[in-house]
């Protein structure tokens, strides 16, 4: 059995060929390029695929490889899977795996002739072999496509694979690539886009999972599982947001954005002091243009749209919501060349360069429940402290106390597959609650500023302005109505 070892990164088409002359590229120690044709079988009902098990048969020049792949523990793009490889002789030979139930289990589908094929990938590798801080990867740039069932898609991916020599050194050689050429940690494997396209799957956004962690691992290590969760997340869903105009993928990019920001204030004492401060500014300078992009979705969706479908024949409205549209497509190409840029890429490598790097702490550090239980109950306090004092004339104290229960709320949500119970459940429904009504408050006050800026000094839209908060106005004074119950259960 061999462990492969790797970064797998997204480039653009059009990138391809600065790809290729970068300076390490043309420095490189050796450079091959070979067509792959791979095959993946599966049995009919994908037993395999959901056992997290690939089986995989490859040409190459002529030969043909037999390969296994068990499922592969993925952070941040930086990939690690046991693999068993033998030449392919006609039949599918099992007997080189030294996992035993995997052997059988594999022997006993071959022996029915149950596999069969389900989607293909065919595409150029070209292979440098390239010497970094005294450790040597392979970079492999793979041009080509993925077809299952009529469909296909293109591939266009950067792998690079640890050879000799540390893991840091895939990183460094990263690095220096993402400093010229925009790349980003790939979430998703040739292997599970050959089997979406197969189901015939729709690309969708794609909302957070919270990551799971055993309750005897370090707060370190925990953070670090979190916070690769939410590069993920981030990452599936910049993808749709660059291709598609659905506005959810640039919310759950930004939601991605703010579960990231909270887990590291919520995990702060237990990780190095450099850490927040070295990711928070890129993470603002995202969140910063794609709120913008998100802000105008809301504007348009929720606030003029609802007010245009009760009176399709009012002009001024038509006016406003052309603008507002204008605005928004602009915005949106910002954040799509925000998310392209060489500057996103270069803040994912790195940001997947420092969580891998973390310590473990393992033994050292303090228990992780006792740890999660002292840092919920200081933002439990803070919410309880907030909503005292807040006044339901007081927009600023609500919205602080809005951000004060999101993130009280994103700490349940790491913390509470560790501690279930139906007054936990209670507890996250008030809070969800709260934070559904005070946002749907903040909303409604940023659209008033959003909508003046919109109108400009044009009366006729002003006064469509006018139109869109009046009929609004019997929804804020319901909301207005319930903050008062809202803040005295927050405040017990």
């Amino acid at each position: 059995m061999a462990e492969e070892i790797e970064l797998k990164l997204s480039i653009p088409e059009s990138a391809q060929s600065r790809f290729r002359r970068h300076q390490m590229m043309t420095r490189a120690g050796s450079r091959r390029t070979v067509r792959l044709m791979n095959l993946y079988y599966d049995t009919p009902q994908l037993d395999l695929m959901r056992r997290g098990i690939a089986l995989r048969l490859r040409n190459s020049n002529g030969d043909w490889l037999q390969t296994v792949k068990r499922s592969a523990v993925s952070e941040g793009g930086l990939t690690s899977r046991p693999e068993w490889e033998t030449p392919y002789g006609g039949h599918f030979d099992f007997s080189g795996i030294d996992d035993k139930r995997l052997r059988r289990y594999l022997e006993r589908h071959a022996g029915k002739g149950r596999f069969v094929p389900v989607f293909e990938t065919n595409f150029l590798r070209t292979t440098w072999r390239v010497e970094n801080r005294g450790g040597t990867v392979d970079v492999m740039l793979d041009r080509g496509w993925i077809a299952a069932a009529g469909r296909r898609e293109p591939i266009s991916e950067v792998e690079i694979e640890r050879v000799s020599g540390a893991v840091g050194t895939i990183f460094a050689v990263a690095r220096a690539l993402a400093d010229k050429i925009p790349l980003a940690p790939a979430p998703r494997s040739k292997a599970e886009r050959g089997y979406r396209l197969f189901r015939g799957e729709a690309a969708r956004p794609y909302k957070a999972v919270n990551a799971a962690f055993p309750a005897d691992v370090s707060p370190c290590r925990a953070f670090r599982i979190t916070a690769f969760a939410c590069l993920s997340h981030l990452q599936v869903n910049r993808d749709g947001a660059v291709a598609s105009d659905d506005p959810e993928y640039v919310h759950q990019a930004r939601v991605a954005i703010r579960r990231l920001r909270a887990a590291l204030r919520l995990f702060r004492p237990a990780l190095p002091g450099d850490l927040a401060p070295s990711l928070l500014p890129d993470l603002r300078s995202v969140a910063t243009a794609l709120g913008q992009t998100r802000d105008l979705d809301v504007l348009h969706t929720e606030i003029v749209a609802p007010v245009l479908a009760t009176m399709p024949d009012e002009p001024r409205l038509a006016a406003l919501d052309g603008e507002i549209t204008e605005r928004r497509f602009a915005a949106r190409r910002v954040s799509q060349a925000h998310l392209n840029s060489i500057g996103y890429g270069r803040m994912m490598v790195a940001a997947a360069e420092r969580l891998t790097a973390l310590p473990d702490d393992e033994g050292m550090a303090p228990a992780l429940q006792e740890f999660a239980r002292k840092r919920l109950k200081r933002l439990r306090c803070r919410v309880v402290r907030m909503a005292r004092s807040a006044a339901p004339d007081d927009p600023v104290s609500l919205h602080a106390l809005r951000i004060a229960v999101k993130r009280l709320r994103y700490g349940l949500e790491f913390f509470g597959h560790l501690a279930r119970g139906r007054r936990l459940a209670a507890f996250a429904f008030t809070l969800a609650q709260a934070q559904d009504t005070l946002g749907k408050l903040n909303d409604l006050a940023n659209a008033g500023r959003l909508l003046e800026e919109c109108a400009g000094n044009d009366r006729r839209m002003r006064e469509a302005v006018g139109i869109t908060g009046g009929w609004h106005g019997p929804r804020y004074a319901r909301l207005m109505a319930a903050v008062p119950a809202l803040l005295k259960r927050l405040s017990r």
